[in-house]
């Protein structure tokens, strides 16, 4: 008797003393939001008919221990040896004939009539296209429309009565907040893995108009395309993106914000596709080494590397080397931050720019235009030539009408034939690079360029505007005291 009191006095002391381990036991129960919405939640397989030169094959190096989840997921949907091996659907050793690829996902209802949300990568190219209702009932669903830019395609399903999830927000989500996936991960229907918030609005390089929320949660093959959840049984996100080495789960993963997904689905249901607002501006981060060239107290904003002819930017007078703080009395922290606001912008609307140019505060009205349809522009490498070296490891000469022409640079610039050991290579500058400025001054020619570095100071971070492979962007380099 006298043990058991004793040990109810030091759980009451400890309780008292460390509150947090009253809540260190309380983990959440799922079970209740899990029952309420599983219904809603559908599997979606697709296939595809392709050349066998046309095959997908794993990427190179990439071993997938036998046995494992992924392994079993391969076999189930290439075939015993995977894709392009023989018998599994590549074709090989078939004759070359056409052959099945058949690919897995997620999706969600989100109308008792049918409207089906999922990803574009789970649904691209797809000859059919079978969702799988939690009853087993499988249906043939017709694409309404798909939108590469935020990885969201809508499908439509002839069925009615359907169960439909409940859409939030995630714009009060918080990092650290418990969320909840539900998927088919390789092929395992209506699992349900969960995990915390891990970080919000992340900017990845293929995808730039989308602030994407990360998360911990288990994804992995087959839950693409499915919804993620909030504690309150709400849809905040559908799972898109995993980073990973072994093609499984490592603890990063990433969700389209749900109301950037239901704004792309209502502009797929009027008109089949997406029109987002266009700046017209090639941008990058202000780096602590170019907030000290441009004279500002710290790294933030979004400095503009180009402006595009023709647009919006131009028509608005921004130049290149302003930085743009705010957009519509939202701070850029950093350049990421700029592109899903464009692209939210009304097409048409007028929106109020604060930047940074030369030094000095400036506000700009800009009319926001229709981001045009993807095109990559392509420059040719020059050849070799040999010139003088500069103190700063470079050489470089004069650009030729064919060369203006190759590398689509109207006027000014130099071209970048040899980088040796020095400032320029240790700020990233290469070989086939055309500088057009350093801090605020054009170059014009080889010579002015040679004469400028002369008299650049030590100790002190140079901006250094360089095009390469089409794109423009700021260096910064510092000459040694």
């Amino acid at each position: 008797m006298f043990k058991r009191m004793q040990a109810f006095a030091l759980l009451f002391v400890s309780l008292v003393a460390f509150p947090w381990l009253a809540n260190a036991v309380e983990l959440p129960d799922f079970t209740t939001l899990v029952e309420k919405n599983n219904t809603a939640v559908v599997n979606i397989s697709t296939s595809q008919k392709i050349a066998a030169s046309e095959h997908p094959q794993l990427p190179e190096g990439l071993d997938i221990p036998e046995g494992t989840p992924l392994d079993e997921f391969m076999k189930r949907y290439f075939g015993e040896g995977g894709p392009g091996a023989p018998g599994g659907g590549g074709g090989q050793g078939d004759g070359g004939q056409p052959s099945e690829v058949k690919s897995l996902g997620s999706g969600f209802i989100i109308s008792a009539d049918g409207y089906v949300l999922t990803n574009h990568h789970v649904v691209k190219d797809a000859d059919e296209i079978v969702v799988r209702l939690q009853d087993r009932r499988e249906l043939v669903a017709k694409v309404v429309g798909t939108d590469k830019r935020s990885d969201i395609a809508l499908l439509k399903i002839d069925a009615t009565g359907l169960p439909v999830l409940n859409i939030g927000s995630s714009e009060n989500l918080k990092v650290g907040a418990w969320v909840l996936a539900i998927g088919s991960p390789f092929g395992f229907d209506h699992s349900v893995t969960a995990g915390i918030v891990s970080a919000k609005g992340r900017s990845l390089p293929s995808d730039n108009y989308v602030p994407f929320i990360q998360t911990d949660v288990a994804i992995n093959p087959g839950n693409s395309g499915g919804p993620l959840f909030n504690m309150d049984g709400q849809v905040v996100g559908v799972n898109s993106q995993i980073y990973s080495r072994t093609g499984g789960s490592m603890g990063i993963s990433f969700a389209i914000p749900i109301e950037v997904a239901m704004k792309v689905v209502e502009q797929l249901k009027t008109s089949g596709h997406v029109a987002r607002g266009w700046l017209g501006v090639q941008i990058q981060d202000v780096t602590r080494e170019l907030a000290e060239s441009f004279g500002m107290k710290k790294p933030q904003g979004a400095l503009v590397s180009k402006v595009l002819p023709k647009s919006p930017a131009e028509a608005a007078g921004l130049q290149v080397g302003d930085i743009i703080t705010d957009y519509n009395k939202q701070e850029i922290v950093s350049s990421s931050s700029l592109p899903p606001l464009v692209g939210a912008t009304k097409i048409g609307d007028s929106a109020a720019l604060k930047l940074i140019r030369q030094g000095q505060s400036k506000e700009v009205q800009v009319k926001i235009g229709t981001l045009p349809d993807e095109d990559e522009a392509v420059a040719v490498a020059p050849e070799p030539e040999g010139k003088e070296v500069n103190r700063l490891g470079l050489s470089v000469s004069n650009l030729s009408a064919e060369q203006r022409e190759q590398l689509e640079v109207k006027q000014n610039g130099v071209l970048i034939h040899e980088v040796k050991p020095g400032p320029a290579f240790d700020a990233g500058l290469r070989r086939g690079d055309v500088i057009l400025r350093i801090q605020d001054q054009a170059i014009k020619d080889a010579k002015q360029f040679n004469e400028v570095v002369k008299g650049l100071p030590k100790g002190k971070s140079i901006a250094m505007l360089v095009q390469r492979h089409g794109g423009t962007q700021f260096l910064a380099l510092k000459l040694k005291d």
